[in-house]
């Protein structure tokens, strides 16, 4: 569907120039902007426009965003552990395991300065596409500008996510851009609207692949409409998104194994030895870069591993709820459809061989599995899993060439059953509980499940809860959600994560143990100020329209 690799064919129906690939894709937003440069033909206009598209891959928060997976967003919560104390740029645990966070901007989610850089480019062509963009098409200010336009409406998305307020820049105002008010959030949200609703009317009906579509802009305001509780535009925006194309895979692991699934409503394309990520290096197996995996001497550091929190939460089935009392003595068979495409576990198929995640109780009659489980450490990188799982969703099964090359697997930035759970959740705060459940169930018949059903908020919020968990676990959504939610304090604050230690006896009966993926004496830490992280010091001490008064509470 809609992936920025095949830009390429687009553009290169506009230029001749043979390393258009490396100039789009390597181009960075923050130079400084040349009207003589950035307007001299379509093919430089759209290489300024892609350059910020980047923005929304670097943020994204699954894979792909940054070479070494240090953006990782669902890492940050119950979901899923990091076996990296400091390693690889990794802030996942050094974030809430050590009960401190800084009070003078926002931490490893600190993203203010650069957003307003990335504002101030977008306002810059905003300004001048109206001017030069005739003299390339007729609609090219009208439809590059809804692009940029949705681009800039991400951006404030984000400082909104992150801050719960921003100062609104949407000009380039010289030397009074600089000292400027905080907006309230009715502000922002108005004008976040405002650019989407642009956007999802006035791009391109048939755009080329790789471009922003009506379909994704609505699909964006149906999400900001939820951190905004605004429940009447999330379902119009919602129903505006499968108006221009919005559906549903009728397969689910088709969504992650196939660049072309209809479900995807923008995905960032890859290529191996070009433009790539290291995706297979951070979520594989241990096992597979071992003498009997497939890609023996391959580095495989075996970072990110579910939580028990999260692969105990996949249903059977039949639709009724896993639990080790009663399906403890064979807990992997029988479980959900999306079990099998999200996660690896003792005994999967993979690669012509099956997961070993088992320590043995003895060595001297069985080896530890190739994928053993090992303990969480409180320096460095632990080399394996610590949770005793794997995540199976963003790498490709057989593949080769990423041990050399890098790895290509490509990114989803968004994809339609978010939009549709978007929608249920935006019907159940209005009450409405039937089409609340019209459109969960939806997301649950995909994958074989039976129906729910309820008829009050609390049961509603919780159903919507758990599928959205299950449903997009690993791909950003989930530490966000909480924070959205206010659950965030009951779910992580002073608690520890789990994962599932596996011991193989001398018999070759296999014992499940409940243990700590945290690491001995430490809790995680979420207070309620972290709902709105700090807004930088040097923002308030900069500009003279803001003060301390100003700063969120707590900080």
């Amino acid at each position: 569907m809609k992936r920025l690799f095949a830009i390429i064919a687009a553009a290169l129906a506009l230029s001749a120039c043979s390393d258009w690939i490396d100039d789009a894709l390597d181009i960075d937003p923050s130079d400084r902007y040349s009207v003589a440069t950035v307007w001299s033909s379509a093919n430089s206009a759209d290489q300024y426009l892609l350059g910020l598209y980047n923005y929304m891959k670097e943020t994204n928060g699954t894979v792909g965003g940054d070479s070494n997976m240090a953006i990782f967003w669902d890492a940050y919560s119950d979901l899923i552990k990091s076996n990296s104390w400091n390693q690889y740029n990794h802030p996942y645990n050094t974030a809430f395991l050590q009960g401190t966070f800084p009070n003078t901007y926002a931490g490893v989610f600190e993203t203010w300065s650069d957003s307003y850089t990335r504002i101030r480019r977008c306002n810059e062509f905003l300004r001048d596409a109206p001017v030069y963009g005739p003299r390339i098409s007729d609609d090219y200010a009208t439809t590059r500008s809804a692009e940029m336009r949705c681009v800039r409406a991400y951006i404030y998305l984000r400082l909104m996510k992150i801050y719960g307020k921003c100062i609104i820049r949407d000009k380039v105002d010289g030397p009074a851009e600089n000292d400027k008010a905080l907006a309230s959030p009715d502000e922002v949200w108005d004008f976040i609207e405002d650019d989407l609703r642009y956007a999802g009317s006035n791009i391109r009906k048939n755009q080329p692949r790789g471009r922003i579509t009506r379909a994704y802009a609505w699909g964006l305001l149906s999400s900001a409409a939820l951190y905004a509780q605004r429940w009447d535009l999330a379902i119009e925006a919602a129903d505006s998104c499968e108006a221009y194309g919005g559906t549903l895979d009728p397969s689910y692991a088709n969504i992650f194994a196939d660049i072309d699934s209809p479900e995807h409503l923008l995905t960032f394309e890859f290529m191996q030895n070009k433009l790539t990520h290291r995706a297979d290096v951070f979520f594989r197996p241990l096992g597979d870069g071992a003498q009997g995996g497939k890609h023996p001497g391959a580095n495989v550091y075996a970072v990110f591993g579910p939580t028990s929190e999260l692969v105990d939460s996949y249903e059977m089935a039949d639709g009724t709820p896993f639990s080790w009392e009663t399906h403890g003595a064979d807990p992997y068979t029988g479980r959900e459809e999306r079990f099998y495409a999200s996660i690896l576990y003792n005994g999967a198929p993979w690669e012509g061989r099956t997961i070993e995640t088992f320590v043995s109780a003895d060595t001297t009659v069985f080896k530890d599995g190739l994928d053993k489980i090992v303990e969480f450490n409180i320096s460095g990188a632990a080399g394996s899993t610590v949770t005793g799982y794997y995540l199976r969703k963003f790498i490709t099964e057989n593949q080769t060439g990423w041990e050399k090359y890098g790895s290509d697997h490509f990114g989803i930035s968004m994809r339609f059953a978010e939009v549709v759970l978007n929608k249920a959740e935006a019907y159940a705060q209005k009450g409405d509980f039937v089409n609340a459940y019209l459109q969960l169930n939806r997301i649950r018949g995909r994958v074989h499940l039976p129906e729910k059903n309820g008829a009050d908020l609390a049961t509603a919020m919780a159903d919507i809860k758990h599928e959205r968990m299950v449903e997009l676990a690993g791909e950003g959504q989930r530490f966000w959600d909480l924070r959205r939610w206010k659950d965030a304090v009951d779910v992580i604050n002073e608690k520890n994560f789990h994962g599932c230690k596996i011991t193989k006896k001398t018999d070759g009966t296999l014992t499940y143990e409940q243990v700590s993926c945290d690491g001995t004496g430490k809790i995680h830490t979420f207070l309620e100020s972290y709902y709105a992280f700090a807004l930088p010091l040097t923002e308030i001490n900069n500009n003279k329209a803001i003060s301390q008064s100003d700063q969120n509470p707590g900080w």
